[in-house]
This record gives C-alpha cells, sequence and structure tokens, in this order.
C-alpha cells in the first residue's frame, strides 16, 4: 500500500542518451538517503549541507564510484513540495541515470507515482488544483500563447480570481445566516436588493471567464481542422504548403493511419491539428471505402472544415455530394489551381479580371501563373453554397499562394479576428469550464430568488451551491478519486 509519506525519487528527465538526467527525491528521508549515496568535494557531512545550494561530488555505491554529478538541495518548507528536495543531476546515459535512480531506491526511497511530486506541493498547500493543473498545462504546451496562459494560471491568475468570489459569496452567506439566527440585532430589510448587484458582479465575472473557453480550448488544444474534396483537389498539396511554411513549427501526431494523415503546425500562434482525409466519393475499392468513411467521421469531429476545391476543371457532382455534406458545419472553402503557369495552359484569360496580381502589377515571364477560365465560374458555385461568413479563397497549393489570405481568414472566424496577446487568461480546461457553468446557473438562480421576492434562505442555498462548484476549480471541494484521477495524468518525476 503506497503511503503518502514515503520518500519518494524518481527520474524527471527523458529516459536518453543526454548531456544531463536528474534523479529528483521528496521527502523526510531525502537528507539521510543522499548522505548515503553522495560524497561531496568539500568534504563536508551531507547532513551539514545549506538549502538552497548546489554541490559538487562523485554518487557512490559502497567503495564504486558511479557518476561525478551536481547535487540541488531544497530544505522544507521551502521546496516544490514543502518537503525535503533532493536533486541529483548527473550525466544523462541512459545506464548512468538507472543506476544513480537505484541506488537512491536501495536506501529507502520508492518509486514516485505519475504526478507524485505535483500531488504534494497541492496536498501540503503549496498550490492548488488549477495550479496543479496549470504544470500539466505548461509541460504539454504547444505554443507560445499556450505557454504564456499556462504560466498565468501557475501563478494564480484563475486560483485567485476564483478565491476572491468564494470569499464574497461566503461573507454574503454568513451575513444572512447570522442574521436568520438572531433577527432582533441583525435585520435583512431590503438585503435582496443590496444582495443583487453583488450576485450580478460574480454572474458577469463567471461568465466573462467562461466566454474565453473556446478560444482558450483552440490556443491550448489546437483547431481540429479537416481538409476535405474530391480525389486530386489538392488537399495534400495544401496541407504541405502549410508544413512549407519557413515561420511553421511542424511536429507530428502518433496514430496517424494509412487512411488519413495527420499533422500538426503552428503558424502565427495558431496550432492547427490537420486531417486531411481520402478524397470523398463512391467507390467499390475496399481499402478506399474504409478511408472514405474515416473522412465523414472526421468532418462530424471537426472544429472547422477546409473544403479544398479543384477549378481548374468544371465542377462535378462529386464536388456537389461533398459539399451537401459538409452544409451547416462551420467550413471555409479553398479554390485551389486558381492559377497554372503559361508553360501548363494557354487557357487563361486574358482581361483584367482573369489576370494573376503578378501580371497585373506589371510583372512578366514564362512561369508567372494565369487564372484558368474554369476558376471563375467555379467560384461562383462556391458561393451558391457558403453562408455570407464563410470565406471563399482563391489558393494555389503549388505556388504557396493565399496562405495568408486563409491565416487571416481563420482568425476572424476562430478568435474574431485576433488573437488577444494582451488577454490576462484562458480558461482552457473542460473541468473548469463545467464548474464555471454551475456556478453561474447557481448566480443566476439566486436573481432570480430576489426578483420574486423569495425569502432569504433561498438565497444561502444557490450562494453555496455556487460556492462549492467554483472550489472544484481550486480544489476546496473536490473529492480524493478525482485528485488522483486527475494526478495519474501526470509524467513521471513531475
Amino acid at each position: 500500500m503506497i503511503n503518502e509519506f514515503d520518500t519518494i525519487a524518481a527520474i524527471a528527465t527523458a529516459v536518453s542518451n543526454a548531456g544531463i538526467g536528474i534523479i529528483r527525491i521528496s521527502g523526510g528521508e531525502s537528507m539521510r538517503i543522499l548522505g548515503e549515496v553522495f560524497e561531496p568535494y568539500n568534504k563536508k557531512e551531507v547532513s551539514l549541507l545549506e538549502s538552497h545550494r548546489v554541490y559538487y561530488g562523485n554518487i557512490k555505491d559502497g567503495e564504486t564510484v558511479i557518476d561525478e554529478c551536481i547535487v540541488i538541495i531544497m530544505k522544507a518548507p521551502h521546496s516544490y513540495t514543502r518537503e525535503d528536495v533532493v536533486e541529483i543531476d548527473c550525466h544523462g546515459g541512459v545506464s548512468v541515470v538507472y543506476r544513480v535512480l537505484n541506488l537512491v531506491l536501495k536506501h529507502g526511497a520508492r518509486p514516485a507515482e505519475p504526478g507524485e511530486f505535483t500531488k504534494r506541493a497541492f496536498l501540503n498547500g503549496r498550490i492548488d488544483l488549477s495550479q496543479a493543473e496549470a504544470v500539466m498545462d505548461l509541460i504539454e504546451s504547444r505554443n507560445e500563447l499556450a505557454r504564456r496562459n499556462s504560466v498565468a494560471q501557475l501563478k494564480g491568475g484563475l486560483s485567485d480570481k476564483i478565491k476572491k468570489i468564494r470569499e464574497e459569496v461566503l461573507y454574503q452567506v454568513a451575513y444572512i445566516e447570522s442574521a436568520l439566527d438572531d433577527p432582533e440585532h441583525i435585520s435583512l430589510d431590503g438585503y435582496g436588493d443590496t444582495l443583487y448587484p453583488r450576485v450580478e458582479e460574480w454572474a458577469d465575472e463567471t461568465r466573462k471567464m467562461l466566454s474565453s473557453y473556446d478560444d482558450g480550448r483552440y490556443i491550448a488544444e489546437g483547431i481540429r481542422t479537416c481538409i476535405v474534396g474530391k480525389p486530386n483537389a489538392g488537399k495534400s498539396s495544401f496541407l504541405n504548403a502549410l508544413l512549407g511554411e519557413e515561420r511553421a513549427i511542424v511536429t507530428e501526431i502518433a496514430g496517424t493511419t494509412r487512411d488519413t494523415l495527420e499533422e500538426s503546425v503552428t503558424i502565427d500562434g495558431i496550432t492547427l491539428n490537420i486531417i486531411d482525409t481520402a478524397g470523398i466519393r463512391d467507390t467499390e475499392d475496399t481499402v478506399e471505402k474504409i478511408g472514405v468513411e474515416k473522412a465523414r467521421r472526421e468532418i462530424e469531429n471537426a472544429d472547422i472544415i477546409l473544403y479544398v476545391a479543384d477549378t481548374s476543371v468544371p465542377l462535378s457532382s462529386e464536388d456537389f455530394d461533398i459539399l451537401d455534406q459538409i452544409r451547416g458545419r462551420k467550413k471555409m472553402f479553398l479554390l485551389n489551381k486558381s492559377d497554372v503557369s503559361q508553360a501548363e495552359s494557354n487557357a487563361g484569360n486574358t482581361g483584367e479580371a482573369g489576370q494573376s496580381k503578378a501580371q497585373r502589377s506589371g510583372q512578366s515571364g514564362e512561369d508567372q501563373p494565369k487564372f484558368r477560365g474554369n476558376f471563375e465560374q467555379a467560384a461562383a458555385c462556391i458561393r451558391e453554397y457558403a453562408e455570407e461568413d464563410e470565406p471563399v479563397i482563391a489558393i494555389s497549393a503549388k505556388y504557396h499562394q493565399g496562405i495568408d489570405d486563409f491565416i487571416t481568414e481563420l482568425k476572424k472566424m476562430m478568435f474574431h479576428g485576433k488573437i488577444d496577446a494582451n488577454q490576462e487568461m484562458y480558461i482552457t480546461n473542460a473541468r473548469h469550464k463545467k464548474a464555471l457553468d454551475k456556478a453561474l446557473s447557481s448566480f443566476q438562480c439566486v436573481k432570480e430568488s430576489i426578483e420574486n421576492g423569495m425569502p432569504e434562505d433561498f438565497f444561502t442555498i444557490d450562494l453555496m451551491n455556487a460556492y462549492e462548484k467554483l472550489g472544484l476549480i481550486t480544489g476546496e471541494a473536490v473529492e480524493e478519486d478525482l485528485v488522483n484521477e486527475i494526478f495519474s495524468r501526470f509524467c513521471t518525476g513531475k
């Protein structure tokens, strides 16, 4: 059985052949264990070493030197866990790191559970539950805005707001209950009129936090973006154009299948989780049919759909079938192959409307693109399907044209025109959103009770409901099973 007061140890860095590997130890036996395995070069007794200092020496198993290392000592309560914490920084070879860890375990530590160091920080009152979750968000942050938002929450940006509201709510509940217990000395006459504006303030602040959730989720998790279109419309070429942007940070996502390609790309602070689907069409091919069905499922789960049309040829029944399938979903229309080189085709229009931007500006050259005659016809058909606020953008995946227009329109659709770099904090956690929703509902009930002239004891029921729901965010009103489930998501060593 795991004892929460055991001294624990774990590797805190990625296990690989790296320059440095860190073994973290926390608990009442940390200094004793360090004294068993560490010989500082200054020859001082380990028990006499000062807190918040770095010491150089050897890790030894008996008389055998395992590695040269530096040791950082942080004595309670001034440490991450508020316990005695020791970090051993050794060379990062896999063999070295595991040898040092096993030596520490041999002398009395036990292997830490996932997230147990941060869990101890929570249980010992150094951070609340929302700050603990921000630690994991920070580790997993995929862009600069996500990192900044995680740091803001870790520093108490969300906790402070929640605690302020809870303190004010509890004060009002205490006042009402005191008045109900001692009506001769404490009057509640007209109290509803006094309380109402306070409840409105709490509701407004809660509503403001909730309003940041969609943007926050997109920033933290990325926008699930599904690229659809008929075969050979240029979907993969558009994906490659995005991934090829010099300003893009690209990471692979595990789980890519033979039927869809999934990539993550961050451009201008926006992370897109892009699913490049199989071309959607009726087919008798078994493997292709699986891909088409998977594409249809991805459409249902997407935050936004990018419909790619090949405008070098007239739109076909396949195009219109796909357009019908995505009707009613949030989407953008990308008119691909809107220009081709003169070397490929002499079918372009020669009028002002049919010329490329380069041609209209006086540029010339054999490889300059020219609009094809089918483009305006295809664009007109697409616009009939598009809702008023759904952008129709001309692109050339081959020439990487239209990418800037695409990003601009994406920001308009998903972030109301821009990502607000000055936003104090975004709500990114679905658990927090659920608690805020319930708290807001309780505040609304209080307002309705006041408006309907209900007795004051009705106010306290809903006020306490809001108080408890907000406490779920900070962990002051949360069950142990939920706490354990949250920390189980952490990596070992954090």
